[in-house]
């Protein structure tokens, strides 16, 4: 069996950047999935800017503003899931590719 360093780490980088992809991969369909499918997934249940509408029994009311800030916030988390998903692709894509070119040149 021929096994060197070289060989050992060519797969072991191949595998990271496929690893990479894969995750990108799922957290994009995973958002795609709240986006579009489960709409309320990301939905949040506490609002700290609401205010009480009676006395202290009374149920809280969500004023307008805070529904704003929270959709606001739901909106930048999204984008932020978005950005690191692209980026673990774009990186891991042509780890993956680069790696696995040389070791099928080599065979």
């Amino acid at each position: 069996m021929n096994i060197n360093i070289r060989i050992l780490y060519l797969y072991l980088f191949s595998f990271v950047g496929l690893l990479i992809v894969a995750i990108g991969s799922i957290r994009l369909v995973e958002l795609g999935l709240k986006v579009y499918v489960f709409k309320g997934a990301d939905e949040v249940a506490y609002y700290p800017m609401a205010k009480p509408l009676g006395g202290p029994n009374e149920e809280l009311v969500l004023t307008e503003e805070a529904k704003l800030q929270s959709k606001l916030e739901t909106t930048r988390q999204r984008q932020r899931e978005v950005s690191g998903a692209v980026a673990m692709v774009t990186v891991g894509l042509p780890l993956y590719m680069y790696h696995w070119k040389v070791i099928q040149r080599e065979k």
